[in-house]
C-alpha cells in the first residue's frame, strides 16, 4: 500500500493492570474508529511496577491480557503493538532466570495472531535528577538478544525498538539497512530526560535514516516518585514533527506516505553516500 494510518496511544499507566486494560480498550477503539490501521501502545502499558513484572509474567493474568488484546485487534481489524509487556521466555523458548523478565514488544495482526516480538536490548541503568534519583532496570529485566526486528504492516517495513534504545543510533541504522520505513519507539521516558532529549533524539533518528519515527510515550505521575514526559509524536523522513500530544493521556492518528519517503531519499540520497571502512 502507498499509505498507512498510524496511531499513538499515550497513557498514564498504574500498577493496576485491569484499569490499564480498560483504558487501552477505550483509546484503541477510538483510534480505530478514526481510521487507524496500526495502533501503538507505550512501554509498561499494563503494569507500571518494575518489581511486579515477574509476578505478572508468571500469573494467569499474563495470558488473559494477551488474549484480550489479541481479540481487540481482531475485532477492530487492526495491527496492534503492545509497547512492552514482561515475558519469562526467550524467543527460543528458554526460560529467563528467576527474578528477571524480558521486556517484550508484541506485534499482533488483524487476525489476532502474534506476528513478531522484540525484546528490549538496552537497559536503563542511570542516575536522573528527579524524585526517583536512580534507575536500575537490569535488576528486574534481562537484556534481549541482539536481533534487530523489522515487520511488514500492509506493505510498510516497520522497525521495532523500546525507549532507552533510542539513545543508540547503531540499532536504528541496522533497522534502516533491513529496509525500515517507519520505526516505532514505545517508551516511558522520564520527565527530566524527556524534556531534555526526547524530541531531539526522535528527530535525529528520522533524519539519519530518512524514515518515519513514531515515539509513543507514557505521561504524568505513575506513583509518588515516577513521572513520565508524554509528548508522543511522529517525525517525517526529513525530521519534521507532524503531530504530537502534550502531557495528558490521549491519542492521535496520522497517515504516512511512501511517496514522501521516496522524495526525501531521492533529493538527498544520504544512505547511498555512506563511505564505510
Amino acid at each position: 500500500m502507498e499509505s498507512l494510518s498510524v496511531a499513538a496511544i499515550q497513557l498514564t499507566s498504574s500498577n493496576t493492570w485491569h484499569e490499564n486494560l480498560l483504558e487501552v480498550k477505550r483509546l484503541v477503539s477510538a483510534a480505530a474508529k478514526d481510521g487507524a490501521r496500526l495502533v501503538v501502545l507505550p512501554e509498561n502499558v499494563f503494569l507500571f511496577d518494575g518489581k511486579g513484572m515477574r509476578r505478572l509474567a508468571e500469573s494467569d493474568v499474563q495470558q488473559q491480557i494477551l488474549t484480550e488484546v489479541s481479540e481487540l485487534a481482531k475485532a477492530l481489524n487492526i495491527y496492534l503493538v503492545i509497547g512492552s509487556h514482561p515475558s519469562i521466555q526467550t524467543e527460543s523458548g528458554q526460560s529467563v532466570p528467576s527474578g528477571r523478565v524480558r521486556q517484550t514488544l508484541w506485534v499482533i495482526g488483524p487476525d489476532g495472531d502474534l506476528l513478531e516480538r522484540y525484546d528490549k536490548i538496552h537497559l536503563f541503568d542511570v542516575t536522573v535528577d528527579d524524585k526517583a534519583g536512580s534507575y536500575l532496570e537490569s535488576e528486574v529485566i534481562e537484556p534481549g538478544d541482539l536481533l534487530p526486528k523489522v515487520v511488514d504492516v500492509d506493505g510498510f517495513k516497520v522497525g521495532l525498538s523500546i525507549c532507552y534504545d533510542l539513545r543508540f543510533p547503531e540499532l536504528y541504522r541496522q533497522l534502516s539497512e533491513q529496509g525500515a520505513e517507519l520505526v516505532l519507539v514505545p517508551a516511558a521516558f522520564t520527565y527530566v530526560t524527556g524534556k531534555a532529549h526526547w524530541a531531539t533524539l526522535l528527530a535525529a533518528r528520522a533524519i539519519e535514516n530518512q524514515c518515519y519515527v513514531l515515539g509513543v510515550n507514557q505521561c504524568g505521575w505513575h506513583n509518588e516518585k515516577r513521572q513520565t514526559y508524554g509528548h508522543s509524536c511522529i517525525y517525517s523522513p526529513f525530521g519534521e514533527k507532524q503531530l504530537s500530544l502534550s502531557e495528558e493521556p490521549g491519542y492521535f492518528v496520522q497517515q504516512i506516505h511512501k511517496s514522501d519517503l521516496v522524495k526525501c531519499r531521492d533529493k538527498m540520497p544520504c544512505l547511498s553516500h555512506r563511505r564505510l571502512a
